[in-house]
């Protein structure tokens, strides 16, 4: 049976240990601070479940059975090309602003088990684990988020040379029964929305840490796993009318402390091997899949931010003017290159054993470029709207008043909608690009894919030097220093 909302949302009320704001949540599904959020989860499974987008969202895992699309291993650029239109439909209904849907770590576990072989290769009991564990969440329908990244702390030393030991999480002991895991990880975006949690570390390690060389997954209300919670942007916008985004699109962050966890050898994946911790991204198709698919987010991401900037221009009644228009050229044509770059590395993808993975070097270039981007886009959008983004009521009570209303009609005048209209218009616009939800957006698309030098490195290794260098060569070879007489 496909999951709907109504299911997931019940997942939820699991007893986890969530903080935020000093107080433990009792229920994140009827809490002030998350409510509006676990709903718009619900309504992408509302999505899957209804009848006439079953053929969509899921495919026939071969047991009898269907799943969302997320779990797909595609076999051909074809099936690849139907995944996506899958996840294109499914971020439609969020606009790209949820990071760490579904969709994202579904895509991270599907890359490890396309590349099982790897994980054979270092130990047949850990593999089996992942392998069932990959089966496991597909047909449950788990909603995975992932820490996978260090607390900050000093970042000049390595996780073993913090004042604490484990400031970091690692492990503290092992016996027949499984791991014990304590310390810290970030960054569990949209983990007060999921069911469980991928747990390791993506950051290079030196000899010395391979307590926190782990991999492993397990349910958010895990006994010692405590849930330490970012400020909310919903809580702060109780109208949805006033943030229409942050209202009800907070996937949140948060820091996870592990507090002598036990974790069963069934959900070990790996168990302190540096070399292994970063074989089972790179080695195996999940990094490219992963992040495969937050292109495909941002693609959509995108289109929405396009939807805005037009209507801008439309509400203030300059899109005839040359200048606005050639602005919206500009930000069209970077929003077809991220199209063109999703679809490029499905056409210049490639078979891995038994499946098609898309392009890894236009994979790592849309990171490095779209990093960059995304900042030019909505400093562009910003300069457009001009004074229109914060010259607004300052909320719905205003309507309310019938003196204030009065004057709003008055001052919010648009050629193409009623001050109402307009006021609802730019209140989506601002937390789009400038509110602190869509401020945190901004962050967030600059440094989901690690820093610049980091998907910088990933380009240089992976673009073909020797078929450049080579053009270079044999255009050399056709001459030669004159003979001299």
């Amino acid at each position: 049976m496909i999951k709907n909302g109504a299911q997931h949302t019940k997942s939820l009320r699991d007893g986890r240990e969530i903080y935020i704001y000093g107080q433990r949540v009792e229920d994140v599904t009827t809490a002030p601070a998350f409510r509006h959020s676990v709903a718009s989860m619900g309504k992408l499974y509302d999505f899957q479940a209804a009848p006439e987008n079953q053929a969509l969202m899921t495919f026939e895992t071969g047991n009898g059975a269907r799943a969302n699309r997320i779990w797909q291993l595609p076999k051909s650029y074809a099936e690849l090309v139907e995944r996506r239109h899958a996840l294109e439909a499914w971020t439609e209904l969020h606009g790209g602003f949820m990071g760490r849907a579904p969709d994202h770590v579904a895509s991270c576990i599907a890359g490890m088990y396309m590349g099982l072989e790897v994980f054979e290769e270092y130990d047949q009991t850990r593999a089996s684990a992942l392998a069932d564990y990959y089966h496991y969440a597909r047909d449950n329908e788990l909603y995975l988020t992932y820490v996978i990244i260090n607390p900050q702390a000093d970042r000049s030393k390595a996780a073993n040379e913090q004042k604490d030991p484990f400031f970091a999480c690692g492990v503290v002991d092992q016996d027949s029964s499984g791991l014990t895991v304590r310390g810290g990880k970030m960054l569990a975006t949209g983990g007060v929305l999921a069911n469980e949690v991928f747990v390791t570390c993506i950051q290079p390690m030196r000899e010395g840490e391979e307590p926190y060389a782990i991999s492993f997954a397990i349910p958010m209300n895990t006994p010692g796993l405590k849930i330490l919670s970012r400020k909310s942007y919903e809580a702060q916008s109780p109208e949805i009318f006033d943030n229409p985004l942050g209202a009800q699109f907070d996937e949140n962050d948060a820091v996870l402390y592990f507090d002598n966890v036990k974790v069963p050898w069934e959900r070990v994946f790996i168990n302190q091997n540096t070399s292994m911790c970063a074989r089972q991204f790179h080695a195996t198709p999940a990094h490219v899949y992963q992040n495969y698919q937050a292109q495909i987010r941002l693609m959509v991401k995108m289109r929405f931010l396009m939807g805005i900037a037009r209507k801008t221009a439309e509400t203030n009644g300059t899109l005839a003017i040359p200048a606005v228009r050639e602005t919206l050229g500009q930000l069209a044509a970077q929003a077809a290159m991220v199209e063109a770059f999703v679809y490029g590395m499905e056409a210049k993808g490639k078979m891995r054993g038994a499946y098609y993975i898309p392009d890894t070097h236009l994979l790592y270039s849309a990171q490095v470029l779209t990093q960059q981007l995304y900042a030019q886009v909505i400093t562009t959008m910003r300069d457009l709207a001009g004074g229109g983004l914060i010259m607004l009521p300052s909320s719905v009570a205003d309507f309310a008043n019938p003196e204030v209303a009065r004057l709003i009609e008055k001052t919010q005048a648009s050629p193409v909608t009623d001050a109402k209209g307009r006021v609802k218009f730019f209140k989506l616009a601002w937390d789009a690009l400038g509110s602190e939800f869509g401020s945190r957006h901004q962050q967030y698309e600059m440094f989901y894919a690690g820093a610049t030098f980091v998907t910088k490195g990933h380009s240089f290794r992976h673009f073909d030097w020797d078929r450049s260098t080579g053009l270079v060569d044999a255009m050399m070879a056709g001459y030669e220093l004159p003979a001299v007489s």
